[in-house]
């Protein structure tokens, strides 16, 4: 290869000097014919011109002398280098190949030592199948002479045996789930005990309901005539103006006032009072009355808000709210005044989350905005925690607080502590003693609902609702259930009832199981 290469250059700079020489001697034969032409000496011009290739020549075979030099040692240096390059190359294919013979060699004793661990197993695995064998036989053998000496199949004795253990288990199971219920109990109702009664201690609202009436006073039944007018021209004019039905009946001194609004209610009887103290009742009078009555309505139910948002020390709020918060004065739940009821929940919920390290700000707002669903539910379909929630966001109210709003009565999942504590504060409000009023049927529905549910459990003798149904009493046959699933039982009627009822405040099941033997000495 290097050889082939010295040649071809070799034979380059012999075609560069026959290349120069071919022009040299081109241009010279060039001149020389024109001296002859022009009569010139044409002997010396030859003679020079032969001494002077001769020159070249020379200069030419020195040159490419050197070149050839130049070249054999350029060729001799790299076919050092490659020779070098090829000897380290093979030493480290020489080292890579006793590597790999050592490798194998490890590899062939490793399978030799494989296939002796292997044959070992085999025997082992053998000896193990065979004593596995010889303990059937003998667990069968054994098996048959139980069943033989007790009476009983191996099936009979198998339910046997796992309904004892099922039974012990299930024992200690109850006790177990009756002493961590315990003594959560305790814990939870000794935590929340103290924080409610820390909460009512510290405020206290009037205890009795408020007593709501459409009925409007007359000083004489001369008056009637006067409200009726003329073919009834008045009473027309008053129900035009005021949306309301006037009933007039056979009442000594009364007139009753329905609507279902009550602020055009309310709106109705302050126009009623008015026309009857003035006593010019005809239709212009009518409807200049109603409408100054409206308008001072209006301001009284944004009074009554402002009022409401000043005593509980909250921040200015939307107009919007304020309005529909006062327009809760006018709207009762079970004779108990809503807004009423809507402060006496905030003051409450601000309480339990100041013990509980909770804002109270926000607590407060969503007590006090709890139920300003309430004075849109004959507006907007739907249940008034999840309405009003929908109000206050439009509003501009935090999430928190909305959240809150439409969670106290677990529609909607809890994303914040604020429902829960809402929740708690308007139980406390609702359920204690004169707050609502309540009819005698639903009471009676409500007895009869927890005696019912008590008495559709097995085991139950008598079921009696106490404590005007905060309380159910359960009396069990004592040979039907024991004292474990007695626990079991307190728990699933518990769980029943609130599942299936609803109640403000809690009710307390007592399960009584009991043996009695009586003995008479004649």
């Amino acid at each position: 290869m290097l050889f082939a290469e010295l040649v071809i250059a070799m034979n380059l700079v012999g075609a560069w000097l026959l290349g120069c020489l071919t022009g040299f001697l081109f241009f010279r034969w060039r001149a020389s014919a024109e001296r002859r032409a022009s009569g010139v000496e044409e002997r010396s011009v030859l003679e020079e011109a032969r001494r002077e290739v001769d020159s070249i020549l020379r200069e030419a075979r020195i040159v490419a002398g050197e070149q050839s030099m130049k070249l054999r040692d350029q060729a001799e240096e790299s076919s050092r280098a490659r020779r070098a390059e090829l000897d380290s190359v093979e030493e480290r294919v020489s080292q890579r190949e006793a590597l790999i013979n050592q490798q194998i060699e490890g590899l062939v004793r490793q399978e030799q030592s494989l296939a002796r661990h292997q044959a070992e197993l085999e025997r082992q695995s053998e000896a193990l199948a065979n004593e596995r064998k010889t303990v059937l036989d003998l667990a069968t053998e054994r098996r048959l002479q139980l069943e033989r000496s007790s009476g009983m199949t191996h099936e009979e004795a198998k339910a046997a045996f796992l309904k004892e253990v099922e039974e012990e288990t299930l024992e200690d199971a109850n006790k177990l789930v009756c002493r961590v219920v315990r003594d959560a109990k305790a814990r939870a109702e000794d935590q929340a005990r103290r924080i409610v009664g820390i909460a009512i201690q510290r405020y206290a609202s009037e205890h009795t309901f408020e007593t709501t009436t459409t009925t409007v006073a007359l000083q004489g039944e001369d008056n009637k005539g006067r409200i009726i007018g003329r073919e009834g021209r008045n009473i027309r004019a008053f129900e035009a103006a005021t949306g309301v039905t006037v009933l007039i009946d056979d009442t000594p001194n009364a007139v009753v006032l329905s609507a279902f609004d009550p602020v055009r209610r309310e709106i109705a009887r302050e126009s009623m009072h008015r026309l009857i103290l003035d006593g010019r009742i005809h239709p212009a009078r009518i409807e200049e009355v109603v409408a100054k009555v409206k308008e001072e309505m209006d301001e009284t139910i944004m009074r009554a808000g402002e009022s409401a948002v000043f005593k509980l020390g909250l921040a200015p709020m939307n107009p919007a709210i304020v309005q529909l918060l006062g327009r809760l004065r006018f709207r009762h739940s079970f004779s108990q005044n809503i807004l009423d009821h809507s402060i006496e929940v905030a003051h409450l919920t601000g309480l339990i989350a100041a013990e509980l390290g909770v804002e109270v700000a926000p607590a407060k707002k969503a007590g006090l905005l709890h139920d300003i669903g309430k004075a849109l539910t004959h507006e907007v379909e739907g249940s008034h925690a999840v309405v009003g929630a929908e109000f206050l966001k439009r509003h501009g109210v935090p999430d928190d607080v909305v959240n809150g709003v439409a969670a106290h009565h677990d529609e909607v999942p809890h994303t914040t502590i604020l429902g829960i504590l809402v929740s708690a504060a308007d139980a406390i409000s609702a359920s204690r003693p004169g707050a609502r009023s309540e009819s005698m049927t639903t009471y009676l529905k409500r007895l009869e609902n927890l005696e019912r549910i008590g008495a559709d459990f097995h085991g139950v003798q008598q079921c009696f609702a106490v404590q005007a149904g905060r309380e159910l009493r359960i009396f069990l046959k004592p040979s039907e259930v024991t004292d474990q699933q007695a626990v079991a039982l307190a728990r699933g009627v518990a769980r029943r009832i609130e599942d299936e009822l609803q109640y403000p405040g809690q009710i307390r099941v007592t399960v009584v199981r009991e043996t009695r033997f009586v003995e008479f000495a004649k």
